[in-house]
């Protein structure tokens, strides 16, 4: 009997449409990233906690804007991939081929969120990434803050940790709630600072602790390290609820 062939991926470069590395540095580099370095007077701090290109690192973050990624990606120095909208991928045209190169120079994966695989397909990737020595970025709260606080972290972020032994590199983005408020399309001027902490340690947390409850201490101790540094007011509740409590409030 002949051996199944072994399962082939679609090379992550090739997961975004038009592959064009010279355009995605371009766009990153020269087009985007001194306009927002400008707008933002882009501040960062603990850069040294970030390994260098070709290691595994997961950069967990609070998140208050659609601009967060875009702001994480230039203060890290390194290309940092983080899940987006697959739809963001699917236009026509020239703005269609704008829109794909803008959302590829930052690294974004397309992901039908829709599809009930998403949530498995979305993990894959991630392992993929990483496995591969790539960055990827993560924001523990699952969706945007509406109301500034930090929220309370879904387990994703610490079930990748586990399967793939990646470092959690913990992350705090302030002021791009300010440039960017939600539900606002057009930037503003306003001072954005990215704070990067050291790698946390999770063997002391592995010894005495198991399964589930493993998973909550892990996640419970990287939103304690962001908050460490973003300062924000805890609300101990999911991002997802009060947001939807604020919109169908009048």
């Amino acid at each position: 009997m002949n051996p199944e062939p072994a399962q082939r991926h679609t090379p992550l470069s090739e997961q975004t449409g038009e592959n064009n590395p010279l355009v995605d540095r371009v766009m990153r580099y020269v087009v985007l990233g001194p306009a927002l370095r400008g707008l933002t007077r882009l501040s960062v701090r603990g850069i040294e906690h970030i390994p260098p290109e070709g290691q595994a690192a997961m950069i967990a973050s609070n998140h208050l804007s659609f601009s967060d990624s875009m702001f994480i990606t230039l203060a890290s120095r390194r290309q940092v991939h983080f899940l987006g909208k697959a739809e963001y991928f699917q236009g026509t045209g020239v703005k269609g081929v704008l829109m794909r190169s803008f959302f590829r120079s930052f690294g974004t994966i397309p992901v039908e969120r829709a599809d009930a695989r998403a949530a498995a397909e979305s993990l894959q990737i991630a392992e993929r990434i990483l496995g591969e020595g790539g960055a990827f970025g993560i924001y523990p709260e699952g969706t945007r803050s509406r109301d500034g606080r930090l929220h309370r972290g879904r387990t994703g972020v610490a079930r990748l940790a586990l399967s793939t032994g990646a470092p959690i590199i913990p992350c705090a983005i302030t002021g791009t709630d300010k440039v960017q408020p939600p539900d606002s399309r057009i930037p503003r001027p306003s001072k954005v600072t990215v704070s990067f902490g050291p790698p946390l340690d999770l063997a002391p947390l592995q010894a005495q602790f198991v399964k589930a409850k493993l998973l909550r201490e892990i996640t419970d101790a990287v939103m304690d390290a962001i908050g460490s540094m973003s300062r924000q007011e805890r609300s101990g509740r999911y991002a997802s609820d009060v947001n939807a409590e604020l919109e169908a409030s009048p």
